[in-house]
């Protein structure tokens, strides 16, 4: 996790990042290579695919809701009930599937009403990345609520500075994991999630690839 909502998956040699900051973001510009780029809103913040190239590494791009199959991998994106930001940007909800664990990323989801089809579209979540910051995004409460409705075994709140984060502590108290710890990077399989139910992970933002 790199800060805001860029989150970089990997399974073997295979990578997928998640709205990664481009170069006209204040963000740190962080560079490595993708297989995998979904972007869900098109903003600087969100949309820096030009630093997912990295030697032999050209992501394939996702920019917006549909179903795509890339190098065996099933992704689905769906579009949120509202937009994002003063421009009034879409965002996408993206769902897919690797080494056999589902993944959902929310993306700049401001509110937690999602239609009945997009609901029964994500399906059953095993990891639920859920941003907690309000304003333009789910609010620390309104995160809890969706984490809740879609039932995800693992929940990892994001666009979170990390330790001392109001919005975190908070988030972390309606979930009641107050007591959680903070990683660096997470390494799971099918089976180390077997029994979860609403569990919660925090992951320490990252400055370097």
């Amino acid at each position: 996790y790199f800060g805001g909502q860029f989150i970089r998956l990997s399974v073997g040699d295979t990578v997928v990042a998640f709205n990664p900051f481009s170069k006209k973001s204040k963000e740190k510009n962080i560079r490595f290579g993708s297989n995998i780029a979904l972007i869900s809103v098109d903003h600087p913040d969100y949309n820096g695919v030009e630093n997912l190239e990295h030697g032999d590494k050209k992501p394939f791009v996702v920019r917006g809701p549909g179903e795509y199959e890339i190098g065996g991998i099933e992704v689905m994106g769906f579009a949120a009930a509202k937009t994002y930001g003063k421009d009034e940007l879409r965002n996408t909800i993206y769902t897919l599937t690797l080494d056999g664990i589902r993944v959902c990323v929310l993306g700049a989801l401001p509110t937690p009403e999602l239609s009945s089809d997009t609901i029964e579209g994500i399906g059953d979540v095993d990891i639920l990345f859920v941003p907690i910051a309000g304003d333009d995004l789910l609010s620390p409460a309104d995160a809890e609520k969706l984490s809740v409705m879609l039932d995800a075994k693992l929940v990892i709140p994001i666009a979170t500075s990390g330790k001392g984060d109001k919005n975190l502590t908070t988030f972390l108290k309606e979930a009641g994991a107050e007591r959680v710890d903070f990683v660096e990077k997470l390494t799971l399989k099918r089976k180390d999630l077997e029994g979860f139910a609403g569990e919660v992970a925090v992951l320490l933002p990252s400055d370097h690839a």
